[in-house]
């Protein structure tokens, strides 16, 4: 196989863990010996770009002394989303877009991170096609490219030679989706260790996990209850022992509870259950190991879970 080349497209006001992130995925598979190179480049012809935080990134070599293959990856990081409103940047993006039309056709996998993928949308790439952003600017992408085909519960989304994904964290999943498809399952594997992510997650993963959701609040009580659920799910606790653990009763935890969350505790608790338990499969954990770790007795009252 000929060696993968990796670019990292590098536009104005950039977010720096949408491009770092994937970066160093390929970065540490690199330094494990992988067969691969990591290229930078901009997207105006400029040598230097500030990034969203104020960080200038220079040295960056222009996209026009690259023609790219069907061997070559290309990662589109997300950017300040008023730039994408502004007309003068994207008709100053025109040769940009030809160009990525272009490595399109070669069959290189493009790769869109957040936002990223409204470039895509804007060179014309995503009709009939399934792709993903982040859930901040679903409305704003329906709107610009109605003949998208926008799945809105997913981390990642693969359709033929292009890859969406819905923000920083599953940047980096896709990243390490596709080290897998490279390179094999135990290297991704190594390479996830490596950067310490305790849980790969996959295409088929949620874009709002339940352990994200119903957090939109400001209630210490009730956030601190969330995070003992979502810490010390495997020791099974009761409503009283959480009541105990913010002294309050359990009569007042699950009114404050509901009215903050539009939950009870006990619904809470089981759809964190079922969320860690789905991971944890699919990981390869056995069922009885599973039921202990979601503080479930055994296993029969897992499948029981899985199955209402």
């Amino acid at each position: 196989m000929a060696t993968i080349r990796t670019f990292f497209v590098v536009p104005p006001k950039v977010h720096l863990l949408d491009m770092t992130g994937p970066a160093h995925i390929f970065h540490e598979a690199h330094a494990y010996e992988a067969d691969l190179s990591l290229h930078f480049i901009s997207i105006n012809r400029d040598t230097q770009i500030p990034s969203s935080a104020g960080l200038f990134l220079g040295e960056l070599q222009p996209f026009t002394d690259f023609s790219l293959t069907e061997n070559d990856l290309l990662f589109l990081p997300g950017m300040d989303f008023p730039l994408l409103n502004s007309t003068a940047f994207l008709s100053n993006c025109g040769l940009f877009f030809s160009w990525l039309r272009a490595q399109a056709n070669h069959g290189t996998a493009i790769c869109s991170v957040c936002t990223g993928a409204f470039l895509l949308g804007y060179a014309g790439l995503l009709r009939k096609r399934k792709c993903t952003t982040h859930w901040k600017y679903f409305e704003e992408f329906e709107t610009a490219f109605p003949e998208a085909i926008l799945l809105k519960e997913r981390l990642f989304v693969t359709d033929g030679n292009l890859h969406t994904s819905a923000g920083v964290s599953s940047g980096i999943d896709l990243a390490l989706h596709l080290l897998e498809k490279y390179f094999g399952a135990p290297f991704a594997a190594k390479i996830a260790k490596e950067v310490v992510i305790y849980l790969r997650r996959s295409e088929k993963d949620p874009q709002l996990s339940i352990f994200l959701k119903y957090r939109n609040h400001i209630n210490d009580r009730v956030h601190q209850i969330q995070d003992i659920l979502s810490t010390r799910l495997h020791e099974g606790l009761t409503l009283e022992d959480l009541a105990e653990e913010v002294n309050t009763s359990a009569r007042n935890l699950t009114r404050i509870f509901k009215k903050v969350t539009g939950l009870r505790v006990g619904e809470y608790q089981r759809l964190l259950r079922i969320e860690r338990a789905k991971q944890l499969l699919q990981k390869g954990h056995t069922q009885e190991h599973v039921a202990g770790e979601v503080g479930l007795k055994s296993r029969s009252q897992l499948l029981k879970l899985l199955s209402d």
